[in-house]
């Protein structure tokens, strides 16, 4: 099976080594398009065997199925394009969260699913968010996620929890290396440690902790409870945290929200010259 990949930045890039690093996909299976071309260049001249070609069409022509890895405001100009050249037999998934599963329903004949990924996928790791459209078959299912499955934990989701499910999986990597990043920023800025000896404590500690909370069998409150004894410094410090912390994730759930429903009526504005209320 040939697998293509229109858009080879961050997220298409990283699928593609990933999928190469895992076995799932094999070199020579993959084509790769992007709108700059020597951009597809480069990342076919890292995994030899990988073939960039300059059009979205060539790439259609070549492969079974194939990933839109491209931003929201591309979807249009990239849709009509492919719209000759789009089989009933080609599975087409999309990355990006505003663009509904209706919305590619609508444009292209494929049997259409909805992938999240993670850049945790990027260490074979993580978990990927899987939503299906009405043509994809239980073969198709089951092909998609035995792929996802080298890369990731596939978890199937109802499209109206894009957002906050992303939030967790997508998102969540850059707010946790925030809140980190804070952490170590104040280590040194009280104490002096050194900022690099900081960054690999705290790093581990976060791998540690990840593990604790998969293979340990912990919840967040378990292991809180675990490592805060009665009267302790733990609980201090988590007695800061609860009172800085009141509220802020709500704000931040929210805000995130809202900006998916003014992507996705952005969206359809697009595609359609109208506006609609997102999932």
């Amino acid at each position: 099976m040939k697998v293509g990949f229109i858009g080879t930045g961050s997220m298409g890039s990283l699928l593609v080594d990933a999928f190469v690093r895992s076995g799932a996909i094999d070199a020579a299976d993959i084509v790769v398009a992007n709108r700059t071309f020597h951009k597809a260049e480069r990342l076919a001249a890292r995994h030899p065997g990988v073939t960039a070609v300059s059009s979205n069409r060539e790439l259609l022509q070549r492969c079974d199925c194939f990933f839109l890895c491209i931003k929201p405001s591309e979807f249009k100009n990239v849709l009509k394009e492919l719209q000759p050249y789009a089989r009933e037999d080609q599975i087409a998934v999309s990355i990006t969260s505003p663009i509904l599963i209706s919305h590619l329903e609508d444009q292209l004949p494929c049997r259409i699913a909805k992938v999240i990924p993670s850049i945790t996928n990027g260490v074979l790791s993580g978990v990927s968010l899987c939503m299906f459209g009405s043509r994809m078959s239980v073969p198709d299912c089951c092909l998609l996620e035995g792929l996802l499955s080298r890369i990731s934990e596939p978890l199937l989701i109802d499209e109206q929890y894009t957002r906050v499910v992303s939030d967790l999986s997508s998102c969540g990597p850059a707010f946790m290396a925030f809140l980190a990043q804070k952490l170590i920023d104040a280590a040194v800025e009280v104490t002096g440690i050194d900022p690099d000896e900081a960054v690999a404590i705290t790093s581990a500690m976060l791998l540690g902790t990840g593990k604790l909370l998969t293979e340990g069998g912990m919840t967040p409150t378990d292991l809180i409870r675990r490592v805060s004894v009665p009267g302790g410094i733990t609980q201090q410090g988590l007695q800061v945290l609860q009172k800085e912390t009141d509220g802020m994730f709500q704000k931040l759930i929210r805000t995130t929200h809202e900006k998916y429903r003014e992507d996705v009526e952005k969206v359809q504005a697009d595609l359609y010259g109208e506006e609609v209320n997102g999932p």
